[in-house]
């Protein structure tokens, strides 16, 4: 008779009573179990068709960062230097003194002045009253708006629009260079009218729209700005469902190629979606929504569900196989294999969980909505699967291969080379080649990872992929205007009414001339330069008045005509505006940097220089916030992680064992950074600490089996053979497979998302061979006691792998209790 002929047997001799409370409570009551389960999944399932995928513009920015607070604490004043659109409208058969144009610019700008969100008292455009032009002429100063009143369309009317542009000093700002296009400023707020949140999905799909209405051949439009890029990256990661269902299926195809048993297979693909949907239901009870970089982490759930899945189910077939009752099999599995699953899983809630200690709200609620996923598997993974499959069982087939693939394990290692390779690792020889290697890897990873660079590496948006829509029109922003969309904003507090004091305009004015010095400033604009302008305006143009003057008279004469955006009601704010060629991290760091030291040398009781409004002085902060919280991230994630190990191994030899691959695959992963041109930004930020997380997972399983045999007596290279056997081709299949899985967002158009496929992939099988490579190699080192007979090669037929009967083990309580203290 076959053992797997056994299990009526062994069913009847299982005294049901056995096992810790936890297990007796839920295989006692299956049904209830089941029954549970069921509702919560209708219930929640339900609950996930209201998932949103939105964004916003405040949950990305660094709130608490002191730059960030000044420009929030001057937000009504600086109305349009955070989130705002510019819509290029271009003439491809001439310029912009165009009649059939200018109606098309006119007919836009009211279509764009009528959208919900629109803050609309600081849109911009030529036809918007706010742009005004200024000249001298033989009665004083003058001025009115660039498009006058009266304009009919006419050449009269064309030629002297002509003459207000050029005397509006928006040449380089709302017009082009060469005159061939004009710009729509749109600041947006971040509510509607009704007070709902701006829908950026929405607000892209009518511009998309209008877009589609107003370009031919003859007009053509641009637009960038953050709620476009936002809008782009949403219906971007709509494809995420296409990633997804190949994940799903790679997955379940390699799951049935290693079992051979299609019910079993589609239980563990099954109970992982069950997590998700889980998941997914529980956001919208929590008032949560996905958003562009939080829309990964369902994928990253059902990855860790598949990892953890397809232990339980080995563990059962193998069990089944041995000739034990499925529902035997299913409580032994759960004794072995709860506390290391539960113990990997509260790492892998660790590791997202620190990501709250990052001050940006868009990446503590991907923590928030990540740790939700993993707490759902403890139930859906680790409690309703080995349920389900006390019931479904594994067929005769899976059954008979997993015994005869137990046997040849009995039989010696020579059917098995590859694992009498992985064993070699537990000798002297080729574990001292292995630390010598991942020391050089280390030593030389670390080297590389110290160029590694926070912000954005790329102009336009890297989110996005080069030869992006998106990209096509920030480039021709910057080719046509001699700047991107990027605009650095320096606050400058002064006395009420007192910003056009010369001693305060004379530091603005240094500073002006400072930046404009350098690399990657384009241009500059402030109060201290239109005085400038405007001297030599009132001095016949003669380029000798070039000069600040010290007339306070005359300075409070410019400073009553000017735009009102260059200083604030009650002359209390002065604003320096920089014109940036790019947003990368470098530039922007040169920038703050200078800012910083002239604000230090030049601040007193009457003039303050602050930090920092506009699109690129947010991001600024935002890097600063990224570079401070890299190092917190990953020293917090690797505590929680050696606490966690400490508790579950309670051997600090092992902990290390476990964690320093983990740290190896960290170090690499920043000089691929490095390699692959990669920044720390909000979107890379969290993979490194989800790496350590998730990656854990193969150690502690790997570790626990092999700390297992070690105590009972066994010989380092005996237990890890056995750990080898039990899990360790678990953990290698899952390792692939899930690479392979993520491997797929390469081809996404959204970059962002192929950058964290790369990085997942890497960082999936990196930790996978640390665990089967490194993790003995540093046991024959730090566990000397353990090193019985491995120093020299074994006979194969010296190697016991046979795994203490279940069948036998049933047969007595003594048995039961062995069995129950090896599942511990």
């Amino acid at each position: 008779m076959k053992p797997f002929d056994n299990a009526t047997a062994s069913l009847a001799s299982f005294d049901p009573r056995s096992g810790s409370v936890v297990e007796r409570t839920l295989f006692n009551h299956r049904l209830w179990v089941l029954l549970v389960c069921l509702v919560t999944t209708l219930f929640l399932g339900y609950q996930a068709t209201r998932v949103e995928l939105n964004a916003s513009f405040e949950k990305m920015i660094p709130t608490q960062q002191p730059y960030i607070a000044n420009y929030l604490q001057h937000q009504k004043q600086l109305s349009g230097l955070g989130n705002s659109l510019r819509i290029v409208v271009a003439n491809r058969q001439g310029d912009i003194y165009d009649a059939d144009y200018l109606k098309t610019l006119q007919a836009l700008s009211d279509k764009l002045y009528l959208l919900p969100g629109v803050d609309r008292a600081y849109m911009k455009s030529l036809w918007t009253p706010a742009t005004r032009w200024v000249a001298v002429t033989e009665d004083g100063l003058d001025g009115g708006p660039v498009i006058p009143d009266d304009y009919a369309g006419t050449p009269a009317g064309l030629e002297a629009l002509r003459r207000n542009v050029q005397r509006s000093n928006e040449l380089g700002q709302l017009v082009a260079f060469d005159q061939t296009s004009s710009i729509i400023y749109v600041p947006l707020l971040a509510t509607t009218s009704d007070g709902q949140a701006l829908n950026y999905s929405v607000l892209s799909e009518q511009l998309e729209a209008l877009r589609s209405e107003y370009q031919n051949d003859r007009i053509d439009i641009h637009i960038t700005g953050f709620a476009k890029k936002v809008g782009d990256l949403i219906a971007g990661l709509k494809q995420i469902l296409l990633f997804f269902a190949v994940a799903i299926l790679i997955t379940t195809a390699v799951l049935f190629w290693y079992t051979r048993c299609l019910r079993s297979t589609l239980l563990v693909v099954f109970c992982s979606l069950v997590a998700v949907v889980w998941q997914l239901g529980l956001l919208p009870l929590l008032d949560y929504q996905l958003d562009p970089y939080s829309v990964l982490v369902p994928f990253l759930v059902f990855a860790i569900g598949m990892s953890h899945g397809a232990q339980k189910m080995n563990g059962i077939m193998q069990d089944i196989g041995r000739g034990m009752h499925r529902v035997v099999a299913a409580r032994f599995t759960f004794r072995r294999l709860f506390l290391a699953g539960l113990t990997a899983l509260l790492c892998d809630a660790v590791g997202f969980a620190v990501l709250m200690l990052i001050k940006i709200q868009v990446i503590q609620d991907l923590a928030v909505i990540a740790s939700i996923g993993v707490a759902v598997l403890i139930f859906t993974n680790l409690i309703l699967l080995p349920v389900l499959l006390s019931y479904v069982g594994v067929t005769p087939r899976a059954a008979q291969l997993s015994l005869k693939s137990e046997q040849n394990d009995q039989a010696g290692a020579r059917r098995h080379g590859f694992w009498r390779f992985l064993d070699l690792f537990t000798r002297r020889r080729w574990a001292s080649l292995c630390i010598a290697i991942s020391l050089a890897l280390a030593a030389l990873g670390f080297v590389v990872s110290l160029q590694l660079k926070i912000g954005d590496l790329d102009a336009g948006a890297p989110e996005l992929r080069a030869d992006s829509r998106y990209n096509q029109d920030d480039a021709f922003l910057t080719r046509h205007y001699g700047a991107s969309s990027d605009l650095f904003a320096v606050m400058v507090k002064t006395p009420a009414g007192q910003c056009a004091r010369y001693d305060i305009l004379a530091k603005v004015d240094a500073l002006d001339w400072q930046l404009r010095a350098l690399p990657g400033v384009d241009s500059t604009n402030s109060l201290a330069l239109l005085n400038r302008r405007m001297l030599v305006g009132l001095s016949e143009g003669s380029a000798k008045w070039y000069e600040l003057q010290n007339n306070q008279a005359m300075l409070n004469m410019i400073t009553a005509s000017a735009p009102r955006g260059l200083y604030n009601e009650d002359c209390s704010l002065l604003t320096l505006y920089a014109y940036l060629t790019d947003h990368k991290a470098e530039t922007l760091t040169r920038l703050v940097e200078h800012v910083e030291q002239f604000a230090a040398a030049n601040n007193d009781q009457d003039v303050q220089f602050l930090l920092a409004a506009g699109n690129a002085g947010i991001e600024a902060a935002t890097n600063i916030v990224v570079k401070q919280a890299n190092r917190e991230m990953l020293f917090w994630v690797y505590g929680a992680v050696i606490v966690l190990c400490l508790i579950t191994f309670r051997s600090w030899r092992a902990t290390l064992c476990a964690v320093i691959p983990l740290m190896l695959t960290s170090i690499l992963c920043e000089a691929l950074m490095v390699w692959l041109n990669i920044g720390v930004k909000v979107a890379t930020l969290p993979v490194i600490a989800l790496g350590v997380g998730i990656g854990v997972d193969y150690a502690l399983y790997v570790m626990s089996i092999l700390l297992g045999h070690l105590r009972q007596g066994a010989s380092l290279s005996e237990a890890y053979y056995r750990a080898l056997v039990s899990t360790g081709k678990v953990v290698m299949l899952t390792g692939i497979t899930l690479a392979i899985g993520v491997a797929t967002w390469i081809f996404s158009p959204i970059k962002f998302q192929a950058d964290m496929g790369v990085l997942l992939a890497f960082m999936f099988v990196w930790n996978m061979v640390g665990a089967l490579l490194l993790l003995p190699a540093l046991a024959y080192f730090l566990l000397p006691a353990r090193r019985t007979n491995t120093d020299a090669e074994m006979p194969a037929e010296a190697i016991n792998l046979s795994l203490p009967s279940r069948a036998v083990a049933v047969d007595s309580h003594q048995s039961r209790h062995r069995e129950t203290c090896h599942g511990r």
